[in-house]
Parts: structure tokens; sequence; C-alpha cells
């Protein structure tokens, strides 16, 4: 919890401005019982009605400035909880915008999205929790034993009597309740993630008519959550009958000794009066501890959730700048190997190298490792051997944000967010509209103008785009910004081959200086570029351009052939 208390240090004043505030109120509220107990044990005997009068009237204050006290005290705890959380919840949010791959994969997208929302709700739960009752329940708890000792010491022995039971149920209950929520919050990423894959894939869903089918994996999911959070909830409701059985013994035992003392005018009546008052103020005080122990295991729970995500270190690191290599290569990967598992490898020695302006086509099947060079390119990963070297600079000794500053990138799964196609495009990077609409000429996305222009909105995630339609949209958001490197994913394969080819004429006439890498399907998309490289298994099978390829590279040359033949 190191990590949570930093949130809580810059509200540390005004904290404990609200805590003085309710102690002050909470010690005028202890006051009430024992002021009833003066007026009935002094001025109703006398019959002195101006005794009662004044005393009653004393009363009525002392309620009325322990309400205000209360009250402006639990608007300062609300108030400071909130900007807390809302602190927590920003951080937590950019922290997981910076997470390495290595790191979100570690994590895993639906706990990172239960880490953002129930989590931080029952921190906040904890935090004005702790703040409202956390001074209240003690002071009225000690400062009622202590008031009665000084009435009554006999019958407050009685009660003290009881509390040791009392703190065995409570330290029982919140050192393991805390490992239940945990458990229930892992439980909770589950259901996030099933919930998460079911509305991803929606229409695949409904188009194989497995509805029914997803909704009882949802189920099974539901049901574990609800299943660990009944246990948890099992557990922490104990301390409240325990609590009850113990308190209500110690009064049926005080009243039985109280009714000797009184019998044996040791005691007068109106001291038993108060010592019910206080009795159950320290009853009311103690059920208040109970939950407070409820919120605390949950809060603890979430919180170190929270502080696992806030505190995982920076990644990558920048490595200290070396001499730059002198080389006439612009990009150059020189025997670069990786693994996800760090066991088999997913890439293994790779080297190729492209000068300013050149274009590298990658091609191979599915899981041959295409995706992963271009993540080891953007330095979503660092290679477990080899080196990646961009203008002679190690990968590595390059800043993530300048690094990331110089590339234009379409992934395999990318998206589009709700709003304006000018938005989309512009991605909050400030470009002006004589870019956007070059971009757009670039792209072939040439629909923009029937829709009605820039201006027009598209839905979330493009769902009333076609494939193509939402490809050339991601296409002239890579170009835009006038890279250095452009990265293409399979960006083209939803456009057909006629704009496929005047894609390819226009990239090659408006970006002749960018260095470009076009991962594709199609052979017709990269015969043109300068370099292919073909992958299998993560090896490179050749490299080289396509006439060469053709003659040298039996697996590439099955793929051209069989793809050409099928255009003819």
């Amino acid at each position: 919890m190191k990590t949570i208390v930093k949130y809580i240090r810059p509200k540390a004043g005004i904290i404990a401005f609200e805590m003085t505030i309710k102690l002050l109120g909470t010690a005028i509220e202890l006051l009430l019982p024992w002021m009833l107990s003066v007026i009935l044990e002094r001025y109703v005997p006398a019959e002195d009605l101006q005794g009662i009068l004044a005393w009653g009237g004393g009363m009525m204050f002392c309620a009325a400035l322990a309400l205000g006290c209360n009250v402006a005290a639990n608007r300062i705890s609300c108030t400071t909880s909130r900007d807390i959380t809302r602190k927590i919840r920003g951080d937590l949010f950019a922290k997981v915008t910076r997470l390495s791959c290595r790191q979100e994969d570690a994590f895993t997208t639906p706990s990172l999205i239960s880490r953002l929302t129930s989590d931080t709700y029952n921190l906040h739960q904890m935090l004005d929790r702790m703040q409202r009752l956390g001074v209240r329940a003690p002071i009225l708890l000690l400062g009622g034993i202590a008031i009665t000792l000084t009435m009554e010491p006999v019958l407050t022995l009685v009660l003290i009597g009881a509390l040791p039971v009392l703190g065995v149920v409570v330290w029982f209950v919140s050192t393991r309740g805390i490992r239940l929520y945990t458990r229930t919050q892992q439980a909770l990423d589950g259901m996030i993630r099933r919930a998460q894959e079911s509305l991803t894939g929606i229409r695949v869903v409904q188009a194989l008519s497995k509805t029914e089918y997803e909704s009882r994996r949802f189920d099974q999911a539901n049901v574990e959550v609800a299943q660990r959070e009944y246990r948890a909830g099992l557990l922490m409701n104990l301390t409240n009958p325990a609590m009850n059985l113990t308190l209500n013994t110690g009064l049926t035992l005080m009243i039985l000794v109280g009714a000797y003392r009184v019998n044996a005018g040791i005691t007068p009546p109106s001291t038993i009066i108060a010592f019910l008052s206080y009795f159950t103020i320290i009853l009311n005080a103690l059920m208040m501890v109970s939950r407070l122990f409820v919120m605390y295991s949950k809060g603890v729970a979430s919180g170190a959730r929270i502080a696992q995500v806030l505190d995982a270190p920076e990644e990558p690191v920048t490595q200290p700048k070396s001499e730059k290599k002198k080389e006439d290569a612009f990009l150059c990967f020189d025997h670069v190997s990786f693994a996800y598992d760090k066991v088999g490898k997913d890439l293994d020695d790779i080297s190729f190298s492209l000068k300013k302006g050149e274009t590298l086509g990658i091609i191979g099947p599915t899981g041959s490792g295409k995706s992963t060079l271009l993540a080891l390119l953007l330095r979503f990963y660092d290679p477990d051997a080899g080196q990646i070297r961009i203008g002679g600079r190690d990968l590595r000794e390059i800043d993530p944000a300048l690094l990331h500053s110089i590339f234009g990138v379409v992934f395999q799964n990318d998206f589009l967010f709700a709003g304006e196609i000018g938005e989309n495009i512009d991605f909050a990077r400030a470009l002006s509209g004589e870019q956007i609409a070059r971009a757009a000429k670039t792209a072939q996305a040439e629909f923009i103008g029937p829709r009605g222009g820039m201006q027009s909105e598209i839905a979330s995630r493009g769902a009333d785009l076609s494939g193509g339609q939402k490809q050339r949209l991601l296409l002239a958001r890579a170009m835009a910004a006038d890279p250095e490197i452009l990265l293409l994913d399979d960006s083209s394969s939803a456009l057909d081959y006629k704009t496929d080819a005047a894609l390819r004429a226009a990239l090659t006439r408006d970006f002749a200086k960018t260095t470009k890498i076009i991962v594709a399907q199609r052979v017709s998309s990269i015969r043109f570029a300068d370099k292919i490289l073909v992958l299998e298994d993560g090896k490179a099978v050749g490299y080289g351009s396509h006439d060469q390829l053709m003659q040298s590279c039996e697996s590439y040359r099955e793929i051209a052939e069989i793809q050409m033949g099928e255009v003819e």
C-alpha cells in the first residue's frame, strides 16, 4: 500500500482537519447520555423545571453541533476520497497506456480493465469509509468505555470482558477476507475477458448461431465470480452475528448485575439508564468497525492490484548511447532472434538491410513471424539476440517517443473510433487539412467525398464501413504525418486488385523517399519491392528481388505460381 499512500499524503492536511472536526462532533455526541443521567439524577427528583429545561436545551445544542460537525466532516471526506481516486485512476490509465507488450501480456487486458473499474471503486469506498468511520467508530467505542468506567466500573468490566472475543473475530475475518477478495477480483478478470471476447465477436457468434453457447460460457465465469463473492461475503458477515451474540450476552449480564446493584442501593437507576445508552453507542460503534473491516479487506486487495500496475518498471529501458555505427543502410536487422515464451524461437537469425527510400516486402504463411518482425522494429519487444539499427543507431538507444514518431503504421488488427473521418486520420496530431487530404488521396479513399467529406461521422470500430474502406482510412492515417518509415501489415488484403495496384503506384509516386516495409499475402502487392523477405517458421528461407526469388526460392515460387494462376 506504499504506492497508494503516496496519493493520500498530499491530502494529509485536509484529512487531518476533517478528522479533527469528526473527533469534535463525536466527543460532543458522547456527552449526551451523561447529560441525560445528570437530568434524571439531580433535577427530576427535585422537580427543578428550570434545571431540566437548561440541561435539555444544552442537549439539543450539543446534538445540533454534533450533527453539523459530522455533516461537514463527511462532505470533506467525500471530496478528498473522490480527488484521490480520480488521481489514482488517471495515473493508472496513463501507466496502462505506457506498459510494454510484454507487461500487457502478463497482466492481460481484461485484468487491466478490472483494475481501472471495480478495483478503483473498491479503493474509493475504503478511503471514504475510513475517513467517515475510522475516527468516529474508535472514539465512540473507547470514549463510551472510558465514560462508563467513571460512572460504574463494575458494570463496565462486564462489557470489557467481551472485547477480547470480538478482537479475535475481527482479526480472523479480516486476514482471511483480503485473500478471498483478491481471488474474487481475479475471477472478475475472467468474466470481463469472456464478455469482451463475446462482444468483440458478436457478429461471428450470431452468424454461427452460437449465442446459447456463448451465454453458457459467460454464465460459467459469472457463477465463479458469484461463488467467490459469496464465500468472501459469508466470511465477512460472520462479524455481525458474532458481535451481536457476544455483546448481547454482555448486555444481559450487565442488566442482571445492574439490577442487583440498584436493588442493593449501590447504583442509582439514572446511571443504569445512561449506561444502557452508552452500551447502545458502543454496540453501534462495533457494527461500524465490522463494516470498516469489510471495506478495508476489499480496499487493500484492490489497492495491491492497482499498485502492481503503478509499480511496474518502465519498459523498454533506453540504453546509454554508444558510438554510432557507420554503414550505408538506413535500417538494418543484424542476426535478430526472438521468442515470446523464451523457449522456442518465433524469429531465428533474421538479417537484412534497407537504404533510405527502399521498399521491403515480407511474405510467408500464417504464423511465420511477419507481424513479430514489425513488433520488434517498433520496439514493442526487445530481441533476445542480435541488433536492430536505424541510421546506424541501436534501437535500444533511441528514446521510445522519438522512435515512434518516425513510423507510420497500419496494424493487422487496427481500430477506428466513433467520430469524424478527418479526426480519425488526424488522430490528435494537429495535422493540416492539406496533409489529411493528400494522405486520403494517396490511400485511394475516394469514397470520403460521397459520404459527406472529412466531417462525416463513422461508427465505432468503423462498423458502418466495408473492409476495404476501413483499410484505406487506416492507410491515410499512417501516411498523413509524412513518416520516415512506413509499416504496412497486411493492409491491402481487403482491396480489389485494381485499387491495390493504384495504391502501390501512389506510394511509389508520393513516398519515394520513405522507407517502406510491406507485409502481404499477395505476391502482386510486393513483387515490385526492392527486396522481398520470405519467412517460414520464423526463419528466412529467401531474400532478394522477385526475379531472384523465382529462381532461388521454391516456397516463393510456389506461392507466386498459385496466385498468378488464379489471377489468370
